[in-house]
């Protein structure tokens, strides 16, 4: 068991730089082979058995997810109190026991690794008695979280029936094409199911996701999505978007909810700040 970490979007930088590597097996021939290919790497080796690499991996995932749906139930309280989350996370993220590594309060987790792993480890755990109260609970937070993006529009909007809302971002992160678990899939259905017309746009992901909702409109660009609508949401941390300003101008209505914390412009709203 030879664990990979590697991040996607940024697979090549992950696998020259990594923090560690983990080998895992009870054969010493083994060990010692794959020890001598992954030295030129110069990154600290860790040889356990095949059980517990697999292990490292799964808690190293579950952890991530941990950090961030706590960061979000932490944005969603400093909301609701009017503080900054992102000025508390700096304090917290200084701290070295902690990092400042996965404290970006925002729409939540996605991705092929993150949901699986969490759900796989608190499987394991339920299979051998034990309860996971706090994997299940990391998993609720990221269900529930983009949803509240919705709730912010209604607030703004009222009834979404007949409203035309750009979404702007639907692979899970930026850099990748990759749709699995997007918080933009969950966000899209609930704007369908409330009668609202979603105008969707992605520098890369527009393929992937025309499999799932058919019945979208899909604009060529941000500028075209946002034309006319009514409300804007953001929900992929694409550096074009990060830069979007008079495009906004375009809105029918100029409210715009920002899942990423990457909008530079002072009347957009954020999720949990």
């Amino acid at each position: 068991m030879n664990p990979e970490f590697l991040r996607e979007g940024r697979a090549i930088e992950a696998f020259i730089h990594p923090d560690r590597i983990i080998i895992g097996s009870t054969d010493q021939k083994t060990i010692a082979k794959i020890t001598e290919l992954y030295k030129p790497l110069g990154a600290p080796i860790i040889t356990v058995d095949s059980t517990a690499a697999e292990m490292i991996k799964y808690t190293s995932n579950a952890l991530l997810a941990t950090k961030i749906s706590f960061s979000n139930e932490i944005g969603n309280l400093c909301k609701a109190l009017g503080v900054d989350v992102y000025e508390v996370m700096k304090g917290v993220g200084l701290d070295h026991r902690i990092s400042p590594h996965f404290l970006d309060a925002g729409a939540g987790f996605g991705g092929s690794c993150f949901p699986k792993d969490v759900s796989a480890i608190a499987a394991i755990a339920k299979k051998h008695g034990v309860i996971p109260t706090l994997l299940e609970a990391v998993l609720q937070v990221n269900d529930l979280q983009p949803l509240r993006m919705i709730k912010i529009l209604s607030a703004h909007l009222g009834d979404l029936k007949g409203t035309r809302i750009a979404v702007l971002g639907l692979a899970f992160k930026d850099n990748t094409d990759d749709i699995r678990e997007s918080r933009s899939i969950p966000v899209i259905a609930m704007l369908l199911e409330g009668g609202a017309h979603p105008v969707l746009y992605d520098p890369m992901a527009t393929e992937n996701m025309k499999h799932l909702f058919p019945q979208a409109e899909y604009a060529p660009s941000a500028v075209s999505a946002l034309t006319g609508s009514d409300g804007c949401l953001v929900m992929t941390e694409w550096s074009e978007f990060a830069t979007l300003d008079a495009e906004f101008n375009l809105m029918k209505q100029r409210i715009i909810i920002d899942g990423r914390h990457i909008l530079k412009i002072k009347d957009a709203e954020g999720i949990c700040w």
